[in-house]
């Protein structure tokens, strides 16, 4: 590993080095057998909603997000969410204030960048639009023009979009 995530043990605070656990190099502590912690570095699951508003996709600019980019509606499944659905159904009313009124699954996406699991649905949702504090602003944008950005979210759009007939194009990026 270039960087690793720990210099020192959580559990213990002895050294941490690369070993091979479970197929792979991982970091893990080098207090061995009085410790045994090993970093699996697993990616966090996230739910994505391709709101479907109206008949229009609603896409968001998160407030931290610079520029002009708008994307799916996203955040991490909770612990306490007792499925992906209800969990994107939680994203929807907190960030948008809409109520889903059906939910379909369209697929799971690595987001490596993150160390994310993308768990991707389309959801009908009614309602009137009001942003939370972590949205400064969306767009409605028609299914037939829509365009996808080539990464996680995106192509979970792409997908949908090409599962309900249209030919969806990629951004691109400068």
């Amino acid at each position: 590993m270039s960087s690793p995530f720990f210099k020192f043990c959580p559990r213990c605070g002895h050294a941490m080095a690369t070993q091979h656990h479970g197929g792979l190099d991982r970091q893990a502590c080098t207090n061995i057998p009085a410790c045994g912690y090993v970093h699996w570095d697993n990616p966090v699951p996230v739910v994505a909603a391709i709101v479907e508003h109206e008949g229009d996709i609603i896409l968001a600019r998160n407030v931290a997000w610079p520029g002009n980019f708008f994307a799916l509606i996203t955040g991490y499944l909770e612990k306490n969410d007792p499925s992906p659905e209800i969990g994107v159904q939680r994203e929807v009313k907190e960030e948008l204030n809409l109520d889903a009124q059906s939910v379909s699954f369209v697929g799971h996406y690595p987001f490596a960048r993150q160390n994310q699991l993308i768990i991707a649905y389309h959801v009908v949702a009614t309602g009137e639009i009001k942003l939370n504090e972590e949205l400064a602003e969306y767009r409605r944008v028609a299914p037939s023009t829509a365009q996808y950005w080539p990464a996680a979210t995106g192509l979970a759009l792409r997908d949908w979009l090409v599962s309900q007939g249209h030919q969806p194009t990629a951004l691109e990026f400068r």
